[in-house]
């Protein structure tokens, strides 16, 4: 039997992403955000959604540019202490021994530990009510050679042990039961 239960957004599990943001030392960044995804494939597009309150805001729409840099289970202190600590009161790096980098085409540095960073560039800001949606455009994805295999060329992401959130708690992935089509594959 289901009952009602309060309104809420309840679309589980979501990464646990590290985003960073500045274009100059003084100014980088990090907030964590879950309330992340993808929008469109071609061209590559992607969202984060982000309260006009919190310290980074000002930051990502002054420069219209962010970079994703996915979570692992080694990343799960630093990911959730930059998610309740401000950056007008912490250099996140710093406090969190993370290593900022530049990135290809966008200023806002790439964090080094991740196994994969996203640069973005915003193409538009919607006000939704408690938080404003920047939705991107991917410009360009680092990835960590250790996840590529080197024979097929394929980026073995789920080996990087992926931190996920679900309703105020981090997890790891569980075991891999299936891949896409693998219920409509001919039986050989």
């Amino acid at each position: 039997m289901k009952e009602d239960w309060k309104q809420g957004t309840m679309i589980y599990p979501l990464p646990a992403i590290l985003v960073s943001c500045g274009s100059c030392e003084e100014e980088y960044n990090i907030l964590t955000v879950s309330w992340v995804g993808t929008i469109c494939t071609n061209p590559a597009m992607c969202y984060i959604s982000v309260r006009p309150e919190r310290y980074s805001y000002p930051i990502l729409k002054k420069n219209m540019e962010f970079v994703l840099n996915l979570t692992t289970k080694d990343m799960a202190y630093a990911t959730d202490w930059c998610g309740v600590r401000s950056g007008k009161d912490y250099d996140k790096f710093k406090e969190m021994n993370l290593t900022p980098e530049k990135g290809k085409i966008v200023s806002a540095p790439i964090i080094k530990e991740s196994p994969l960073c996203i640069e973005c560039k915003v193409k538009e800001i919607i006000s939704l009510g408690s938080h404003d949606m920047f939705i991107a455009e991917v410009v360009n994805v680092k990835a960590d050679s250790r996840y590529i295999d080197k024979e097929t060329g394929k980026l073995n992401l789920a080996e990087t042990n992926p931190l996920v959130y679900v309703h105020g708690a981090y997890y790891n992935l569980g075991e891999k039961i299936g891949k896409f089509g693998w219920s409509v594959e001919k039986k050989k």
